[in-house]
C-alpha cells in the first residue's frame, strides 16, 4: 500500500520528532494534541529543530521550507479522515490509548494503518478496540526521532503480512533500521534496558558508587555514550517509573520493579532534563 499522507496523534517530545521526521521525507504530515497551546508549542520546537539543521548544512533553506510546508496541525482528529497511516504517540496510558484508537477507527479509511508508538503497552489490546485489528502494529521510534535510526515494528498475534510489509516499507523511506518485536512488555530495547537502568539505582541506593562513578564506569569502560543515571534523566524518571511498572506488573520479576528512589524522585518533581532535576543538575 503507498502511503501519502500521515498523521500523528500527539505533538509531544515523541510526537514532534515522528511528524518531523515525516515531513522532512516528503510526506503531507497531520500533527494533533489535547490543546492549542500544545500543538503551538511542538510545532515551534519542530521549526526551531528544522533551522538548526539548516544552520549545520544537514538540509537546506528550500529543504526546510518545504518540509514545513507538508506540516499541517489540527486539533480535530476528524481531520485525519485521509490518512493513509496513523501513529499514535499520546500519554503512555492503555485507556486512553484506547480512546485514541476508536477513534481513528471510526474516522481513518479502511486501509489505513494505525500504529502506536508506545514503548511497553499491550499493542493487541489497542488493536481489539478497533474494528481493524489486522491493520493495527506497534512502531516505537527513539528519542531523539530525527537522530536516532532505529524502529521497533512491533507484531500482535493479529496483525497481518500486509501490515507488517507496509509499516517496514515505511520506516525504510524515513532511513530508519527496523527490527521486528513480538507484542510482549517492552518489546526488544526496553526489555533489555530496564534491569539495567534499575540496577544502576539500586546501586546508587546501596552506596555501592556515587553517580558520578557509575556514570563514568559505563561512558569510559564500556564505550557507551551515556552512563544510565544520565540516561534516565535522559529519558524523565516519570517515564522510566511508568515502563518498569508496566513491565513488573506483567512479569512479576524484582528485575523490573522500580526502586525506592525512583518513586521518591517522581514524587518530588525530580524527573530529569524536562525538569531541570533529576540525578543531575540541569538549571
Amino acid at each position: 500500500m503507498e502511503i501519502k499522507t500521515v498523521g500523528v496523534i500527539g505533538c509531544g517530545q515523541m510526537g514532534r520528532g515522528i511528524a518531523e521526521v515525516c515531513a522532512r521525507h516528503g510526506y503531507q504530515t497531520k500533527v494533533t494534541d489535547v490543546s492549542q497551546e500544545l500543538l503551538d508549542n511542538g510545532v515551534q520546537l519542530i521549526e526551531r529543530s528544522l533551522t538548526v539543521a539548516a544552520k549545520r548544512g544537514k538540509m537546506t533553506e528550500q529543504d526546510k521550507d518545504d518540509t514545513l510546508s507538508r506540516l499541517h496541525r489540527t486539533l480535530d482528529i476528524g481531520d485525519f479522515g485521509d490518512c493513509d497511516l496513523v501513529i499514535e504517540a499520546a500519554v503512555e496510558n492503555l485507556e486512553e490509548k484506547k480512546k485514541v484508537f476508536v477513534k481513528l477507527d471510526e474516522v481513518c479509511p479502511s486501509h489505513s494503518v494505525l500504529a502506536s508508538n508506545t514503548s511497553c503497552l499491550s499493542v493487541l489490546d489497542m488493536a481489539m478496540s478497533t474494528n481493524r485489528p489486522d491493520k493495527v502494529i506497534g512502531m516505537h521510534f527513539f528519542n531523539p526521532v530525527p537522530v536516532m535510526k532505529l524502529v521497533e515494528i512491533v507484531k500482535t498475534i493479529v496483525s497481518s503480512d500486509e501490515t507488517i510489509d507496509t509499516s517496514r516499507s515505511f520506516a525504510d523511506t524515513l532511513e530508519k533500521t527496523v527490527i521486528l518485536a513480538q507484542d510482549s512488555p517492552g518489546f526488544i530495547v526496553n526489555r533489555l534496558l530496564m534491569p539495567y537502568l534499575l540496577g544502576a539505582v539500586r546501586m546508587l541506593e546501596s552506596g555501592v558508587a556515587s553517580k558520578g562513578d557509575i556514570d563514568q564506569g559505563m561512558v569510559l569502560g564500556c564505550n557507551h555514550p551515556m552512563g544510565p543515571l544520565t540516561l534516565l534523566d535522559y529519558i524523565g524518571l516519570d517515564t522510566s517509573y511508568f515502563i518498569a511498572s508496566a513491565m513488573y506488573e506483567e512479569f512479576k520479576d524484582p528485575l523490573y520493579a522500580p526502586p525506592i528512589l525512583v518513586k521518591k524522585m517522581v514524587a518530588a518533581g525530580h524527573l530529569g532534563r524536562k525538569s531541570g532535576k533529576g540525578f543531575f543538575d540541569y538549571k
